[in-house]
């Protein structure tokens, strides 16, 4: 039913396209790669390979928690003559392969970006539960039985460039020594990132931090942090009136001092939270949609930062 449905959608971008309602321009006109992505992380990532030998599209909106998307037709348009669709994988995008069918691009290349990337499965997710949220099950069977949230990770953010620059060099062999470069200096930040907090962190007294949402596993195992959340992994499940006394507990004991609130999930219960406990609330990025102007690699920092600060 959903090829179906895509399909359909598809029909109806392509005629928009024809009639020059697109929501993309193609790049190809003046030699660059055409690249499309899922969403801002990805765009990101794929900016800072890419450099200026590519022309980028984001399906996924911003302000469009991606958990929830469904595509539209002309979201799907710019598939029909990318050069490259870059997915985060791990079930972030279970739209993707039915899109791609649907466009009839054979000249299209998939880029997984979680390939390689040791994943976490929700089973064995390492964030503290105090009990299970309310609908996670059905979550769970739903979104996948991965936690898709690699990109908030600087580790793993280093892997997934490296499958972007793989891509690019095979798509545009005569820019390799370029994306090369491009990765190269992207990934020299993100580790030097990751020590510059690896030693900050270890010396930490407090390892626990609260988000809206469980988004932050990679994050925490990057730096041997502990996340508990007001939400699941799937930004559902909202949690009922014991779990939130169990939240409440939680906070206490291991003195939470901030809670931390994403922008594309609600902060109700978060400022509840915080509230009860005495403690702040403050901003997070998880970076699905742009937010503030900012790149990457500054929200990356400002995350650490605020993160580090909280467990002082």
């Amino acid at each position: 039913m959903v090829r179906k449905i895509i399909a359909l959608l598809l029909g109806t971008a392509v005629t928009l396209a024809a009639a020059g309602c697109g929501s993309r321009q193609n790049g190809a006109a003046d030699g660059k790669v055409t690249i499309s992505v899922s969403f801002n992380a990805l765009y990101e990532l794929s900016a800072a390979v890419g450099g200026d030998k590519v022309a980028i599209s984001v399906i996924i909106p911003d302000g469009t928690e991606p958990h929830d998307f469904e595509p539209r037709a002309r979201d799907l348009a710019m598939l029909k003559d990318a050069d490259i669709f870059v997915v985060n994988g791990l079930g972030m995008e279970d739209w993707a392969d039915d899109a791609v069918k649907a466009a009839g691009n054979t000249d299209i290349r998939v880029v997984d970006a979680s390939s390689g990337v040791e994943a976490i499965s929700i089973e064995e997710h390492e964030e503290v539960q105090t009990g299970v949220h309310e609908g996670e099950n059905e979550a769970e069977h739903e979104h996948g039985a991965y936690d898709p949230h690699i990109w908030l990770s600087p580790l793993c953010a280093v892997t997934m460039a490296g499958n972007i620059r793989d891509a690019l060099v095979h798509t545009d062999p005569a820019n390799s020594a370029y994306y090369d470069a491009n990765y190269k200096s992207f990934t020299d930040a993100l580790e030097t990132l990751h020590a510059q907090y690896a030693e900050k962190l270890k010396n930490a007294d407090n390892k626990s931090f609260v988000t809206g949402h469980a988004a932050f596993a990679y994050l925490c195992r990057d730096f041997g942090l502990v996340q508990n959340s007001v939400e699941d992994v799937f930004a559902e499940g909202e949690p009922g009136a014991q779990q939130l006394a169990a939240l409440v507990g939680y906070c206490r004991e291991n003195h939470i001092t901030t809670i931390f609130t994403e922008a594309l999930v609600s902060a109700a219960v978060s400022e509840t939270l915080a509230r009860e406990v005495g403690a702040s609330v403050k901003p997070i990025y998880t970076m699905a949609s742009a937010e503030n102007g900012k790149s990457y690699l500054d929200r990356m920092e400002e995350n650490l930062s605020v993160i580090y600060e909280s467990l002082k």
